[in-house]
């Protein structure tokens, strides 16, 4: 079955001209010849996606198909609507790209051939077609002949939903059929909805092979040691995996088999507000030819690129292959992790920069998955909001939480993996009155632990969340290390600690029938 059969199966039926899987080069040249976006003066395509410039959690759901039912954790975050209703959108938005000049990509998602999925994009933006090239699985041309995808994504995101004809919340519907296969958007033409619809479908399709999917990045060392960073937008997912002294896996979504990690992705999607060739060397080379930003600054004369200004959003986005990054993983797979490291943007400023967990604090703090939602990641936030994202991507998760908690308890378990919180928000007090923990403090105590170095240290549970903070670690101020130290006002941080540790328990009552009782007690505030 040819390309125009297929698109005719999903009622699409009279295309205009059909573009699939361009190379960069074209796509970008006709971006910019139909006016979608400009060349910077580093080579990236830049483009701005106008309103929302961000996700747009509230407007994300799942057709209700009796093949889900009793398997999707409904609730606010995973929305049913009725499948009629996603028939006829689907239906309205094909009706749209009737004689349209299309863009097409099929490729993959899942570095492991044995798990991997075949994936189209079908958009009519010359852009969106880069950002798939570029954050999704290339595949050789060959392998092109007789693909046939196991899920479509619809990428109509300049036709906006009628809330008042079609039923929707908003102008933006977001929504996923697993029987047919299809993944909708409607209503927003923000890139990062393409790839965390395809994330969301994987978190509900690889559990039922035995592969646990995670919302981290990954990076190997030297010796073969693999390490994850799970964590929010924000929080340093990407920064900190990519470290020259260690090779990329991929920095945002991976899946951990019987065999080890293997990444999702072919690309990264790094936020780059305040991105600096001093701080992130690695980031900001790999934006060049072939890049992609989203909604940066630029001078208009110059075509240089204002990192620093959020003029736009604070949500600025660079997308870019991950060959991009020197000494990547390629194909992205690696070995059974040595550590993993959960990322907290502490709002508050209280918890320590690096500690140390049990096996029960790991579960309790991965079903937690403390972190502030950073400014612009989502529409409606506009500065840091202290929240609660279980397994660090609860708005990516279709399973009950438990289901991926048990799946990283048993690897933690099986392999021996080291666990660690570290703290990459605010110190010396909150938001607005202490300061943003440095990159270079962070990756310091990172590569102390990787290196064992950490080991060596004499840990303390910390009084209030129980977590083991080490009292040295080669490179950084000891007084650093324990947060009570870095505030001028000691009465005011055991304030804000007992604050957030009553926060935590408030949270975790969700999920008390869940765990067992020393996982309980291993939460801040459980004892008070």
């Amino acid at each position: 079955m040819d390309l125009r059969e297929q698109l005719a199966g999903i009622r699409i039926i009279n295309p205009g001209k059909i573009h699939r899987n361009l190379p960069p080069a074209v796509l970008i040249e006709m971006a910019v010849a139909r006016g979608e976006g400009i060349l910077a003066a580093n080579g990236a395509l830049v483009v701005r996606t106008g309103v929302p410039s961000g996700r747009s959690p509230n407007d994300k759901f799942f057709a209700d198909e009796d093949s889900i039912r009793g398997v999707i954790d409904w609730g606010k975050v995973n929305i049913q609507c009725p499948a009629p209703q996603f028939q006829k959108l689907t239906e309205k938005a094909c009706r749209d790209l009737q004689n349209k000049e299309l863009f097409v990509f099929d490729g993959y998602v899942g570095a492991d051939p044995q798990y991997r999925l075949k994936v189209r994009v079908i958009t009519p933006t010359a852009w969106h077609a880069l950002f798939a090239h570029t954050l999704f699985i290339r595949p050789p041309a060959g392998e092109l002949d007789g693909f046939e995808p196991g899920f479509t994504v619809l990428g109509c995101g300049s036709m906006k939903a009628s809330p008042g004809r079609d039923g929707t919340r908003s102008e933006v519907f977001v929504a996923v059929s697993f029987e047919k296969r299809i993944n909708l958007i409607l209503g927003s033409m923000y890139g990062g909805e393409i790839k965390k619809s395809i994330f969301t479908i994987l978190n509900y399709l690889l559990p039922q092979q035995g592969v646990f999917p995670m919302h981290c990045s990954a990076n190997v060392g030297r010796e073969g040691d693999v390490a994850l960073f799970f964590g929010l937008s924000g929080t340093g997912k990407t920064t900190l995996s990519a470290d020259p002294g260690r090779r990329l896996i991929g920095d945002d979504e991976h899946g951990w088999s019987d065999s080890g990690v293997f990444n999702f992705e072919g690309g990264c999607y790094a936020k780059v507000i305040r991105l600096s060739a001093e701080a992130e060397p690695q980031i900001y080379n790999a934006i060049k030819f072939g890049s992609l930003l989203e909604n940066v600054a630029v001078d208009p004369q110059t075509r240089r690129i204002d990192y620093d200004s959020d003029a736009v959003t604070e949500n600025t986005r660079a997308t870019y292959p991950v060959e991009h990054i020197p000494g990547c993983i390629i194909p992205g797979v690696g070995g059974h992790p040595r550590n993993v490291f959960f990322l907290a943007c502490d709002a508050f400023g209280v918890l320590p920069p690096i500690a140390r967990l049990t096996p029960e604090m790991a579960g309790y703090h991965f079903l937690s998955g403390f972190t502030a939602k950073l400014a612009g990641t989502e529409s409606g936030v506009d500065e840091p909001q202290p929240t609660f994202s279980t397994c660090f991507g609860a708005p990516f998760m279709p399973l009950h939480p438990s289901r991926y908690a048990a799946m990283l308890s048993q690897r933690l378990s099986k392999h021996g993996t080291g666990c660690w919180l570290v703290n990459t928000g605010w110190s010396g007090g909150g938001s607005g009155v202490g300061k943003r923990m440095k990159i270079s403090i962070t990756r310091a105590l990172l590569t102390a632990a990787l290196e064992g170095k950490l080991d060596k240290a004499r840990f303390t549970p910390d009084p209030v969340f129980k977590i083991m903070v080490p009292d040295s670690c080669p490179g950084v101020d000891p007084a650093v290390l324990t947060p009570r130290n870095t505030w001028a006002d000691k009465q005011a941080y055991d304030r804000k600690a007992r604050e957030l540790a009553a926060m935590f328990a408030k949270n975790f009552e969700q999920y008390r029938k869940h765990v067992t009782p020393d996982v309980l007690a291993a939460g801040p505030g459980a004892s008070q």
